[in-house]
């Protein structure tokens, strides 16, 4: 039966046509923009993954900066400690010349006091952004390292890095080494103490001193290129006789050294004095320090003096101390350094796979997009086609009524 009114012909052509021009519509879009889904209109659930993969992206680019500012940061300080190693390296070289009867040591001394100018120069400029680490104002510094991202929710982590104090102020004298004749040269904050080999012996004493002890006092002990060293607690402090405390500990630490054929002896008749002898076949050099707690990582820096040659042997001791100082600063500094770098390269390369997998679930094939586009559109013209036909099939009618 065929109808003026009702052309189901047409319908199907113009339906279909509708279709074709839908997709060719679609495929036209992903060629303008480049992405398959635009919108959550095209895919909601693709569309909502790569919008938080989005979001990561965008917040891991501000962690890269943060690591390159903090890693910038932790550079300056590991080039600080290094030149304060270097520095204390030359004026051991001045302190070791300064051993010698035959030399004028109160040059040597002015030089050993510029090199001290310089290394408290270096402490004080090495700070990047107002951040420094290694003058003793910054316990730490916490440089933003990675976002976790988990089902509880997003959390930021971060990698610390501890300051270290290289500074050689706050040294207050505490006069707490006492000599004993024949066996000891020194009296206040430094001692040497020589031990002949084949069973030399020598004491040394620990008074209290002329300033209260406090927590965190530090008394060091150099035999060789050993150190035994004790640190005040409250405690301690509090007690009645602080020295016998210090020299206590100082014993307990210098056996832990386990050095051979030296035999240390706490004399608890004579309140402070340890009693040293040297069963060895080598003569060994004994030297004391102390450090108040409220003195710098450097503070012995204030201690050396070798302008006599008591105070140059004092100070042989002292600064192998100091060395160990730096170089632990500048250890750390460059092994942190090293974690921010691992985690910068980490963190860009995370970026990239992100990016990657966003573009896998978004972008568009275009070798794809422009063969689908050459196909609709000749499906386009032959949908016209198709509608312009169904639309002429009335017509046949007409020739009914003639």
């Amino acid at each position: 039966m065929s109808s003026i009114l009702t052309n189901n012909s047409a319908m199907v052509a113009l339906q279909t046509l509708k279709s074709i021009n839908s997709n060719l519509s679609g495929v036209q879009n992903e060629i303008s923009t480049g992405k398959r889904v635009g919108s959550a209109k095209d895919n909601s659930a693709v569309w909502a993954i790569s919008k938080v993969m989005e979001s990561d992206v965008k917040g891991f680019k501000a962690i890269s900066e943060s690591l390159s500012l903090g890693e910038a940061s932790v550079a300056v300080a590991r080039q600080a400690s290094e030149t304060v190693t270097d520095l204390l390296t030359q004026m051991k070289g001045k302190i070791v010349a300064a051993q010698e009867d035959n030399v004028d040591r109160t040059k040597i001394n002015t030089d050993v006091s510029a090199l001290k100018d310089q290394i408290a120069s270096v402490v004080s400029a090495a700070q990047f952004n107002g951040l420094n680490l290694v003058n003793g104002t910054s316990a730490s510094a916490n440089i933003l390292s990675s976002l976790d991202r988990a089902a509880g929710g997003v959390t930021a982590s971060s990698i610390t890095v501890t300051g270290q104090d290289l500074s050689a102020g706050g040294y207050t004298a505490n006069d707490i080494f006492s000599s004993l004749a024949g066996t000891a040269s020194g009296d206040g904050d430094t001692v040497v103490l020589s031990l002949d080999n084949g069973g030399g012996t020598g004491d040394i004493v620990i008074a209290d001193g002329t300033t209260a002890w406090a927590a965190g006092d530090r008394v060091s002990i150099n035999i060789g290129d050993k150190v035994a060293s004790y640190t005040l607690t409250a405690d301690d402090a509090a007690a009645t006789t602080p020295a016998d405390m210090v020299a206590v500990g100082l014993k307990n630490a210098i056996d832990a050294l386990g050095i051979a054929d030296l035999t240390v002896d706490y004399n608890s008749g004579l309140p402070g004095q340890l009693d040293f002898t040297n069963g060895g076949t080598t003569d060994l050099n004994v030297s004391g320090q102390f450090k108040n707690a409220g003195a710098g990582g450097l503070g012995g820096l204030a201690t050396i003096d070798v302008s006599t040659a008591l105070g140059a042997s004092a100070a042989l001791g002292t600064i192998e101390t100091l060395i160990g100082t730096a170089i632990d600063a500048a250890a750390a500094f460059g092994s942190a350094e090293g974690r921010i770098s691992t985690q910068s390269d980490f963190i860009s390369n995370l970026t990239d796979s992100l990016k990657s997998g966003i573009g896998a679930m978004v972008d568009a094939n275009m070798e794809e997009a422009s063969a689908r586009l050459q196909a609709l559109q000749v499906q386009q013209q032959l949908g016209v086609q198709s509608l312009s036909i169904a639309n002429q099939a009335p017509q046949a009618l007409l020739s009914l009524f003639r």
